[in-house]
């Protein structure tokens, strides 16, 4: 079995003087990195204090749901000779509260609106979503539903 290894840099970028001397006391901003890419900037949900100008690890988890589904999704109708010509994604996660403060997600629902060259073949290109779904490295590591709703115009 081979083994891959991501590694990244995050760094807290929030201490406005007072470091965490208090919850109020400073702001959930970071900074995630990767050798050769541009920084991601991170913060918390607006709901915990965080600035909605910036990506919050819940959203990211959602996108990376949503880019591993399309990118097998892609490669499977390539595979299988089905042109698509566009696909765009609007994925949904919910999470809920824990009554001690923490939380998890319920589900995760995608859902692609993909274009092909050839629209007979959207049935079987429907189809391609569910082994997409099996065959994602991400949706296979959570915990929780991922489902799709895909939609071919």
């Amino acid at each position: 079995m081979k083994s891959h290894q991501y590694e990244v840099t995050v760094t807290w970028t929030g201490n406005t003087g007072a470091g965490t001397s208090s919850y109020r006391a400073y702001e959930r901003a970071h900074e995630v990195q990767a050798p050769g890419k541009p920084a991601i900037v991170g913060s918390s949900d607006p709901a915990f204090r965080g600035d909605p100008s910036r990506w919050n690890p819940e959203e990211l988890l959602v996108a990376s749901l949503a880019q591993c589904h399309m990118l097998w999704f892609l490669h499977l109708c390539a595979v299988e000779k089905i042109v698509v010509t566009e696909y765009e994604d609007r994925p949904c996660g919910t999470m809920a509260e824990t009554s001690d403060g923490g939380g998890r997600f319920e589900e995760v629902v995608l859902r692609p609106r993909v274009t092909l060259a050839d629209p007979g073949q959207a049935e079987r290109a429907a189809g391609l979503h569910e082994r997409a779904g099996e065959l994602c490295f991400i949706a296979n590591s959570v915990n929780f539903p991922v489902r799709h709703e895909a939609r071919f115009p």
